[in-house]
Parts: structure tokens; sequence; C-alpha cells
């Protein structure tokens, strides 16, 4: 029996652990690296097939933009497939707006995934993927789903070794203000030449990084006696006050623009000891450790009034990995 309906269809964000903008291309397009780690706080998309063609979309949460990337990436697969099919897509909106977390682009990665299912269209990964990058430098990495190395404009993908990613706590804040991203692009304190980075170099951090995180949390010296000099393990003063790998570029042009980016730094330096914006939107968000229990908390009434966060679960991989072949 054919699907007439996909409901909570999940649209998860992502973080950039780091951003690097390393050159520029003559169309003046800026050249990135990055990774993207998905992460548990989604948005939530709900499809009913249309006969008549249409596409409609619904908002149960906040309204969006008229043509946002979801009816954007709709429109894009219905003309490319020349399915007459059309559908009515509810969106829950969960995701904080200009918030550096790829919220419109997994909206839109999540809408191609679930409509070439509910139309039957059956599109291998490929050529979703070809409609993604014409919707946005993020939408490819959604549509991919893996967590990736990320290079060019967003286009060149490497997926991570899953085992060299364990499951990881990230708290994530953003601020009441947002940030037009060509803004930070048009900086004149971005830095636009930093050194490129290397998939290998990454992998090899983030191997450091468990084995920093594991003696952080189970302190094995401790219960021996032993300083952490004798047992042979790696300080736990090596692993405090580090977001990891690399920096984010756009983080000092975003924190002159909106001061309070800053003040959402600080106060997650003083709970888990580091902190960096993600991507080019206003959020900020912590390291939080590795295990079944974050290394600190907080509490909702903790948070400013207008600011909105929350403590999230890295994912290993999308949860719609497995819609496209």
């Amino acid at each position: 029996m054919s699907l007439t309906a996909l409901h909570d269809v999940p649209a998860p964000a992502k973080v950039n652990l780091f951003l690097h903008v390393v050159g520029r291309r003559p169309d003046g397009f800026h050249l990135l690296q990055s990774v993207f780690l998905l992460v548990d706080w989604c948005d939530r998309l709900h499809f009913e097939i249309r006969s008549d063609g249409a596409l409609q979309r619904h908002d149960l949460g906040p309204a969006l933009p008229t043509d946002d990337l979801c009816l954007k990436a709709a429109h894009a697969l219905q003309r490319a497939s020349g399915c007459p099919f059309g559908a009515d897509i509810h969106i829950d909106k969960q995701l904080p707006w200009g918030a550096g977390l790829g919220g419109g682009s997994s909206d839109a990665a999540s809408t191609l995934l679930a409509l070439n299912r509910l139309w039957n269209l059956r599109w291998p990964r490929e050529r979703l993927l070809a409609l993604a990058l014409d919707l946005g430098a993020d939408v490819p990495f959604f549509v991919g789903g893996r967590n990736a190395f990320v290079e060019g404009i967003g286009e060149k993908l490497s997926p991570l070794p899953e085992a060299d990613m364990p499951p990881e706590w990230l708290a994530i804040v953003k601020p009441a203000q947002a940030i037009a991203t060509p803004t930070i692009f048009a900086s004149p304190d971005l830095v636009r030449n930093t050194r490129s980075a290397t998939l290998a170099n990454f992998i090899a951090d983030a191997r450091l990084r468990a084995r920093h995180q594991q003696c952080r949390q189970q302190r094995p010296w401790q219960n021996q006696g032993q300083t952490e000099k004798d047992s042979g393990a790696v300080s736990v003063r090596q692993v405090q006050g580090s977001a990891g790998f690399g920096h984010n570029d756009l983080q000092p042009p975003a924190e002159s623009l909106c001061p309070e980016i800053a003040q959402v730094a600080n106060w997650l330096e003083t709970r888990f000891g580091n902190s960096r914006m993600s991507g080019s939107g206003s959020a900020v968000f912590a390291r939080a450790g590795i295990g079944s229990q974050p290394l600190a908390t907080w509490t909702a009434d903790e948070l400013p009034p207008s600011w909105v966060g929350r403590l999230c679960r890295s994912l290993p991989r999308h949860p719609l990995v497995n819609w496209a072949d």
C-alpha cells in the first residue's frame, strides 16, 4: 500500500566543532573548513500527500518566512522529478532561528528525504545531494546523514569514522539577538586566511580528547592514592578549558556585532570550562563530557529570560540516514 503521510519526521541540529575560513573563490564565496556534528535537538515535520500537486506549509509554532528553505526544497524536488503529487507540510519549529545550528537547512534536507519516500520517487542519495547544494551550503550535510569533515563552500563532505566520535554531551545556548550571516562575512575583522587543517589531524585530536575526557571522569589515580603523573594518565588540566580542535573564525566579528555572544560564552565557560560559537549564528556551545552523565548541568531558571538553551547529546548519524540509498 502506498504511503499517504509521514509524521514526526526529525530535522536535527548540528554544531560546528570548529570553523576556519581558509580562502575565497573568485565569485566571492568563502572557502571553509569545519566539522559538523549532529545533535538531538530537532524540529519535527509532518507530511501528507496531495493529489492536486499543491505544496502548502503549515506552521505549528512561530511563523516562518513565506518561501523558506523547506518549501524551496519541496518545489525543487517536484520540478526535477516531474512528480504530479503535492504535499501539506506541517513544521513544529523547536530550533531557534539565526543560531548557526542549521535549522532551516535541516528542515530542507528532511523535506527532500521525506518527499522522496512519500512520492515513491526512490531517488538515490547522489541525486538528492545535487538538489541540496543548490538550496544552501549546509543542506548537503544533512542529506548525507553522517557527521563530517566539511570543506569548500559546504559541498565537500568526508564522513567521520563513528568509532572516533563517541557520543558526547553539548550545552547549547542562544541569546535573544540573531546575526545575519552576510553581515559577519562582510566584516573587515574577519580572518580569511587561516591555515588549512587536515582530517587526519582532527581525528588524532578527537582520539586524544576522548582519552582526556575518560581520564577526567574516571580519575583512576585517585582510587589508588597516586598522582596524575605517577599513574601515567593524561592530566585533567589538559582537557579543562578546551573546546577541542581549532576555533571559529567568525566568532570575533560576531561578538563585536552582538556582545551577547560573549556573555553567553562566559556563562558557559564558568560551568563547563570551555565555549565556542557554532557556525555563523549567535548560539554558543560547550562540550560537556563523554559518558552517561554530563560533567555539569543547569536548570531552566538559571538562563536569562531572553536566552534559550538545552543540554544535548550528539548523534552518531542522521535519524533518516537509511531513507536514501
